[in-house]
């Protein structure tokens, strides 16, 4: 999952700062054709003036009145006025979130400002992040007194409730036992580990998304905290999705789904299953590193949350927040049970 977080994370700052690369090329193209008009208007104008003078003292005449290209001097004026506007433009983007010129591209690409960003608990490139100016040295204690805490509790679950209906499976394989009569006890198996899969799933989330994604953010100074929202009072399996993991739903949804719409030209529903189909087989691989077999189980569970999705938003169970929230619940209680029941057995 290191692995990962790291890889997705290296995509990002390329991503981002490759998009800035366009960005500051295109704007410095526009500053050299802005210099260059004013620099030949200087030119233009310094010789009309010398050329002026040199009338006037040749025939002592009036005034002599000259106009140099007035139509397509206006068009050019116009022409410099709108390439002037962009280059503000461009450089507010390549601003970004900064809140100085230090932050700005390309003063960003240093090692420090690099390292920095792979220590902080987000996997979406910024020029620059909200920061707190101390660290809670009791607040940053507490998250990692509870982050030991947790791990010693789901190894407690996992010996007393996890691990004799494991052993029960490795011995049925042991057995040689056919796989129809390995699957009568399927039902017995799923009832065991309900509960105890269900307490290391919630002890999972909080040991990640908020004691240790905690701690790092205390220890940083990094000041946005959004790691999740309230996922449990989630009515449909979209909410659960953004919910459920802040950063990386923003990672989806910046590098996935939309750069899906911009590079591939797909509408927002074809984006919607490209991102669901990634993250989906990112779940699998993880289960692929956990259980060592490659099944897709989890794979084709979550992708059934598209057309759950999609029921959600009907007459039935639209606007029933009760309904359906009882529901989500239901595939959170029977979910991870059914899935590492299958991965067992199979």
């Amino acid at each position: 999952m290191h692995g990962v977080v790291m890889v997705m994370k290296m995509h990002s700052f390329g991503f981002y700062n490759g998009w800035l690369s366009g960005l500051w090329k295109r704007r410095e193209g526009l500053r050299r054709r802005v210099e260059e008009w004013e620099r030949g208007g200087r030119l233009e104008k310094e010789m009309v003036s010398g050329v002026t003078s040199s009338v006037e003292k040749r025939d002592g005449a009036g005034v002599v009145s000259r106009r140099h290209g007035g139509g397509e001097g206006s068009d050019g004026l116009e022409e410099i006025s709108a390439m002037k506007s962009e280059i503000e433009a461009l450089t507010e983007e390549l601003r970004g979130k900064a809140t100085s010129e230090a932050r700005a591209y390309p003063s960003n690409l240093t090692v420090w400002n690099h390292y920095e960003y792979i220590v902080f608990p987000t996997v979406v490139y910024e020029l620059e992040y909200p920061r707190s100016n101390k660290i809670n040295v009791y607040y940053a204690l507490e998250k990692l007194v509870a982050c030991f805490g947790i791990i010693f509790v789901m190894i407690m679950i996992s010996q007393a409730f996890i691990y004799p209906v494991v052993i029960q499976t490795v011995e049925m394989k042991a057995q040689n036992m056919p796989l129809a009569e390995r699957f009568k006890h399927f039902p017995w198996m799923l009832l065991d580990l309900i509960f105890p899969f269900m307490m290391e799933y919630l002890l999972v989330w909080y040991l990640i998304w908020e004691t240790i994604l905690n701690f790092l953010a205390e220890i940083t100074y990094f000041a946005d905290r959004s790691f999740y929202d309230a996922w449990w009072n989630c009515v449909s399996w979209d909410q659960f999705a953004r919910d459920w993991n802040r950063p990386v739903h923003n990672f989806l949804l910046r590098h996935v789904y939309h750069s899906s719409i911009s590079a591939f030209k797909v509408n927002r529903h074809t984006a919607t299953l490209i991102t669901f189909g990634l993250s989906a087989c990112v779940h699998e691989l993880v289960m692929w590193c956990i259980f060592k077999k490659l099944r897709g189980y989890l794979l084709v569970l979550q992708m059934c949350q598209l057309p759950l999705v999609r029921l959600s938003r009907t007459k039935w169970l639209k606007n029933r927040a009760t309904l359906g929230n009882m529901i989500f619940w239901l595939g959170i209680f029977t979910g991870p049970s059914v899935l590492c029941s299958l991965y067992l057995i199979l």
